[in-house]
């Protein structure tokens, strides 16, 4: 293509392909994602590679990426094929990022940021009761992508229990003012979610 630097990502070492997908691909929604091990103990993580799938059933997806022992998310969620999303906000981003280090699986996140646990209806890892929207989830398929250094596993799960602030609903939607939610962006970068516009879908 004229004018564009043209790569190809079986000549670029991974660490560098990673710099451009996370440079491009912005913003990011965040997956606050709390697990329990089979022992008990609480795991509280945030993920950018995540999205939804699809509205009926209400599907969700996040990847773990790989690591040496595997992060403890992928091997609670293997372990009981349950876990919570908790939407991330401005005003608990701070604690969110305070998860994000290489904890050992005996530490519970929930202690180190300073946000509260909240039993779940239908699963067993709890919510963040700081976190405005949680959605209880059920696998419904892990994929290993990659395990290769920097590969990933794609984690689906079906939604079966909403949580949501009263305050942000309104007949099924959510006041994104209200919200406050954050976006990932490259390197140490962050976004709010406050500077929008619209643009009306053409009628074909």
């Amino acid at each position: 293509m004229p004018d564009k630097l043209t790569l190809d990502p079986a000549a670029v070492p991974p660490q560098n392909t990673y710099k451009l997908l996370i440079g491009t691909v912005v913003p990011r929604p965040i997956a606050f994602v709390s697990t329990v091990s089979p022992d008990g103990v609480l795991n509280l993580a945030p993920f950018s590679f995540f999205n939804v799938i699809c509205a009926n059933p209400p599907v969700v997806c996040f990847t773990c990426g790989v690591r040496e022992p595997v992060k403890d998310t992928l091997a609670n969620v293997r372990a009981n094929r349950e876990f919570v999303v908790n939407i991330v906000t401005e005003e608990i981003a701070g604690r969110m990022n305070a998860t994000s280090g290489e904890y050992h699986a005996h530490i519970d996140e929930f202690q180190v940021s300073g946000l509260t646990p909240v039993a779940s209806e239908l699963v067993r890892p709890p919510a963040v009761l700081e976190s405005p929207v949680n959605m209880e989830c059920k696998v419904v398929q892990i994929v290993d992508v990659s395990l290769q250094p920097l590969g990933g596993s794609l984690i689906l799960g079906e939604v079966v229990r909403f949580h949501i602030d009263r305050a942000l609903f309104d007949n099924f939607r959510i006041d994104p003012d209200k919200l406050c939610a954050i976006g990932r962006m490259g390197g140490n970068g962050y976004t709010r979610t406050r500077d929008r516009f619209e643009m009306i879908r053409p009628k074909v």
